[in-house]
């Protein structure tokens, strides 16, 4: 297959945005970073090439603003985030940023305007890496952040207030939606998929009909540190322990519940010794589902084994919330637009649910909402191999385009 220009130049860009880390050796660009700030940079300045006007917010998101004619036009969104997990690959989040602005350039090439403003969004934070908070810069620009979003701290003590005020070089004050949802016509992500339906049944691209629901949140067992030489069995209160065993449970729960996943990604152990006893643990818990009552039913469960673990070994046991997102329908609307154009450029429009969480749940609060998956070899995400292939930018890139298109031709009248 003979790629267009603007695919080429898409994969390039990409190429060259994955060099911008704070970890060299491995893509890393979190919350405010140096690198993050790089990227915002480099961003901006494609988004002016391609004819829009482009600003920071006070929450660090990066915004590309494309004007209508047309007076009292509403705007369209498209979007996702520029920052990464720890060793990532390249493609997640910072695709569904840099093809809009090809698509946006390209129409311009063409000499095609539109009777809608849209915005390009590169939100500065979604993976929750640094404050393990997800979601800060679309709730900023949503107009979601609240107090105790504000509250949480990194491993170096800094607040996210702290941390936006050093940004801003000002006192934070939470910010106001950045636009009413009645001027709003919707918001269009493109992601790739995470996962393997798409390469399974070879096709390049998919529409989301549904993300499932996530609750995140910190466990922590407490017992009592001893002499790992001197400390009978009988009479150990171990904390490490009763976090396995829930672990363990975790797992065994979710492959009898599927399509339920329950994951603990973390463990921090004190005090953290060969020969000690550990006194502490502090576990992540990611809890998801496409339906929100399967989940909380499937939490709660969770939650009182947890407590049963820590009453048989004598522990105590704390639970605390970071993220509950429900689950979230895409809009029936948008959705069937992008199926047409997705159709008009596959001829098969797959539709399946994101197992994952993606900006478009916070967006969803603000304004209807749509999402195009991308094929990923493997599956695989998170993961420095995470790969989607020319030909398949190739196809979401036309797909974003023909949906641009078909939605002036919806708002020209």
């Amino acid at each position: 297959m003979i790629l267009s220009a603007p695919a080429r130049q898409l994969a390039r860009r990409l190429d060259v945005l994955a060099r911008l880390t704070d970890e060299p050796g491995r893509i890393t660009r979190t919350f405010l970073s140096p690198a993050m700030r790089q990227a915002n940079a480099l961003v901006g300045g494609w988004m002016h090439d391609s004819g829009l006007a482009v600003h920071e917010d006070s929450t660090g998101n990066l915004i590309g603003r494309l004007e209508s004619a047309r007076p009292l036009a509403k705007t369209l969104l498209l979007g996702s985030h520029l920052d990464t997990v720890r060793d990532a690959g390249r493609f997640d989040g910072p695709l569904g940023v840099v093809l809009p602005i090809m698509a946006l350039g390209e129409l311009r090439r063409r000499g095609i305007e539109l009777p809608f403003a849209v915005e390009v969004l590169g939100f500065s934070e979604e993976e929750g890496v640094r404050f393990a908070r997800a979601y800060l810069g679309s709730k900023g620009y949503s107009g979601q952040l609240r107090a105790t979003d504000l509250s949480f701290k990194d491993i170096k003590g800094v607040s996210v207030r702290q941390a936006l005020e050093t940004f801003n070089n000002a006192k934070f004050a939470r910010p106001k939606p950045a636009h009413r949802p009645a001027d709003l016509l919707g918001y269009l992500e493109v992601h790739i998929e995470q996962g393997p339906v798409l390469e399974s049944e070879r096709l390049a691209v998919g529409v989301v009909s549904a993300i499932a629901g996530q609750t995140r949140g910190q466990l922590i067992f407490r017992g009592k540190s001893g002499h790992a030489g001197t400390t009978p069995m009988a009479l150990r209160r171990d904390a490490l322990a009763g976090a396995a065993e829930l672990v363990l449970f975790a797992e065994r729960l979710a492959q009898q519940h599927v399509p339920l996943v329950a994951t603990v990604g973390t463990l921090s152990i004190a005090p953290g010794a060969p020969n000690v006893i550990p006194g502490e643990v502090k576990l992540s818990l990611d809890v998801r589902h496409p339906r929100d009552a399967a989940r909380r039913t499937a939490l709660a469960r969770l939650l009182a084994h947890a407590e049963q673990i820590a009453r048989r070994r004598k522990l105590t046991c704390e639970w605390k919330v970071t993220q509950d997102n429900g689950a979230v329908a895409c809009s029936p609307r948008l959705s069937g637009v992008l199926s047409q154009s997705v159709g008009s450029i596959q001829k098969r429009a797959r539709s399946l649910v994101s197992g994952a969480g993606h900006d478009a749940v916070v967006m969803s609060v603000l304004t209807p909402v749509a999402m195009l998956f991308v094929r990923c070899r493997e599956g695989l995400s998170h993961h420095p191999d995470e790969f989607a292939s020319p030909a398949d930018l190739e196809v979401a890139l036309h797909v974003t385009i023909d949906f641009l298109e078909r939605m002036a031709r919806l708002h020209s009248a």
